[in-house]
């Protein structure tokens, strides 16, 4: 797309399922913020409530262009709806949000700014930078998942989104001309992450406040957050995939050193603690080498990331086995699944702080 004429400098691209009761809203107030420029916003619809006659409706009437793709099959889902809105885009900088207003249209004029006037080829919205807020979340439980799977993801990405605060975010400003339309084929729903994990864009951030949804409901389920681990799974899969088998391999060890040692009279609770204490560091060195190898330049020294691993598994383990005790004297639960309970958690909890704080970088 580089070196196209445009016939707009901003294209707003919402992708909607069934949100009929947010498009006029949403059209007043973004006319109303896109005043002096020349600006249009496509709709890519996949409802099944009647939201593209909806589009067409308001569209007759709207201060700007505003038109509406209504696919019959949603390939790729919301990921794909938006490569769909990009497709059909005339302009080179496109503004991508949601359809239910807890993304303000009134921030998309500062979205644009910065996209233009600075480097970077995407700028998003975050709720959790400094000045942004997530309150319009419906309840505690959303705040704890939003923000849960944010560090979990950053975790994954240590270094792609070491200044993203907010990667899942679904409000940005984007240079359209700068992807490969052709090869950008995403499969959740998470574009934003997509883009900057699959591309070398540079990204910036600004602020927002994360509103309440003004009609209709939430699209967020259970299925969506399967949906999502496996989108996550899928983009990183080798270096965590890694991890778990490093894991699964200290786990076989401590069983092995703990038969040995009993054969040879040791007693259990001694080999027990020669055992966990062999494979915390035996861990620690494989993921150095096969995991986190290529993050050790730019983290702190070997020693300070060997004493901060090795501190945090001997707490971890110290809370996790009365945590496991618990589950069967207290609960009733048999012991295998209280053990791979407890281990998966483990699992996340211990990839996620060896990310984050052991190979942070400097």
């Amino acid at each position: 797309m580089a070196g196209a004429t445009y016939a707009h400098d901003l294209t707003v691209i919402v992708p909607t399922y069934n949100e009929s009761g947010n498009v006029a809203e949403l059209v007043r107030r973004a006319s109303l913020a896109l005043a002096g420029l020349n600006a249009a916003i496509i709709f890519v619809d996949d409802s099944t409530d009647g939201t593209a006659d909806v589009v067409r409706k308001v569209a007759e009437t709207a201060s700007l262009p505003v038109s509406v793709i209504h696919r019959e099959e949603p390939v790729n889902g919301l990921g794909g709806a938006v490569v769909e809105g990009f497709r059909a885009a005339s302009s080179a900088i496109c503004v991508v949000m949601d359809g239910d207003l807890q993304h303000p249209p009134e921030k998309i004029p500062e979205l644009y700014r910065r996209v233009t006037e600075t480097d970077a080829d995407i700028v998003a919205a975050s709720r959790y930078m400094g000045g942004g807020d997530a309150s319009g979340l419906a309840d505690a439980t959303r705040h704890l998942v939003s923000r849960g799977s944010t560090l979990v993801t950053r975790a994954m990405f240590p270094l792609r989104l070491r200044h993203v605060t907010d990667p899942m975010t679904g409000f940005f400003a984007i240079d359209v001309s700068r992807l490969n339309l052709a090869t950008l084929k995403p499969r959740g729903f998470k574009i934003l992450l997509e883009t900057i994990v699959r591309t070398n864009l540079r990204v910036a951030e600004i602020p927002f406040d994360f509103a309440d949804r003004f009609a209709g409901d939430s699209k967020a389920s259970l299925t969506q957050g399967v949906r999502f681990f496996q989108q996550l799974a899928l983009l990183r899969f080798g270096k965590m995939s890694a991890f778990a088998v490093i894991g699964a391999l200290g786990a076989v060890a401590n069983v092995a050193i703990v038969w040995l040692l009993t054969e040879f009279g040791v007693g259990y609770i001694t080999a027990a603690v020669i055992a966990a204490e062999t494979t915390i560091i035996a861990n620690f060195l494989l993921i150095e080498r096969f995991v986190f190898h290529d993050m050790t330049g730019a983290a702190r020294g070997f020693w300070r990331r060997f004493a901060s691993s090795f501190i945090f598994n001997n707490a971890e383990s110290a809370v996790r086995i009365p945590v496991m005790s618990l589950m069967v004297t207290g609960w009733g639960m048999p012991s295998p699944i209280a053990t791979a309970i407890t281990l998966a958690v483990a699992f996340v909890i211990r990839f996620t702080f060896h990310s984050l704080v052991v190979y942070r970088p400097r």
